[in-house]
């Protein structure tokens, strides 16, 4: 392959904290970040990466900064000095810069931030809050779109918001009367995948992707779980029921 056909890198001529194309960024690491497991894609120098819980034996500031028991498993610390290439299935990756704010994003789009920030579990199922001065990375499916509210999002559209209350969330009126019924007929009401959308009022800024297509998160399931101990045996029986029961509908 002739060098004049591709254009390559190497830890010199890499960019500094920006991204190599739109769907991969450039860490210039010296000292520590937060990342996303799977996050690296590969990295110039001496790091090293260790999961969270491990890392937070060795410094205490760790446990101070990452405040989310549902999500430590799921990052790690890179500690060292050099460039890291991050990537996230193709998306479209972003910097941004927090000064001495607070932003809600979607927890499988936040794919490091430096340990300036601090990162909290939102109260909305999916998400989790940054808080503080400094620089997060996040992935997006398309071009960001920014919005001021009032307005209503797709929950799968939507990517974070900042400086402004959690949503609340608003059901299609036909929806809840198709439910409504249902539920005196003692069934459940059939989805269009449009009937719940989140619902922003007051000031702040509101991102959007570009797309609907949303993955999997496994840690919803395990916030899930955790608060099923909660319930009496007769609950858990009745909500196993109404799982095998939706599971059932969505196979037809």
């Amino acid at each position: 392959m002739r060098s004049g056909d591709v254009q390559t890198w190497n830890p010199a001529t890499l960019p500094a904290d920006d991204n190599v194309n739109p769907h991969v960024f450039c860490v210039a690491l010296s000292g520590e970040w937060f990342m996303a497991k799977g996050a690296m894609l590969a990295y110039y120098g001496d790091v090293r990466f260790e999961a969270v819980t491990a890392y937070s034996s060795v410094a205490s500031w760790v446990a101070a900064r990452f405040s989310s028991p549902v999500y430590v498993q799921d990052w790690v610390v890179a500690a060292g000095h050099g460039k890291v290439l991050l990537g996230d299935r193709g998306f479209d990756l972003n910097a941004y810069d927090l000064d001495d704010g607070n932003l809600t994003i979607k927890a499988n789009n936040l794919l490091a931030f430096d340990q300036r920030l601090e990162l909290k579990q939102s109260i909305v199922p999916g998400f989790v809050t940054l808080l503080g001065t400094g620089k997060f990375i996040a992935s997006s499916n398309g071009p960001v779109i920014f919005v001021e509210p009032p307005f209503r999002a797709d929950p799968d559209a939507l990517l974070g918001w900042a400086d402004c209350p959690s949503p609340s969330v608003h059901h299609d009126t036909e929806w809840m009367s198709a439910s409504m019924a249902g539920m005196l007929q003692g069934a459940m009401g059939r989805a269009s995948g449009e009937e719940r959308q989140y619902d922003f009022t007051g000031q702040g800024t509101v991102l959007l992707q570009s797309s609907e297509i949303a993955r999997e998160d496994p840690a919803v399931l395990r916030l899930i779980e955790s608060q099923t101990q909660l319930l009496t045996t007769s609950q858990a029986g009745t909500l196993g029921q109404r799982l095998v029961a939706r599971a059932q509908q969505q196979q037809h």
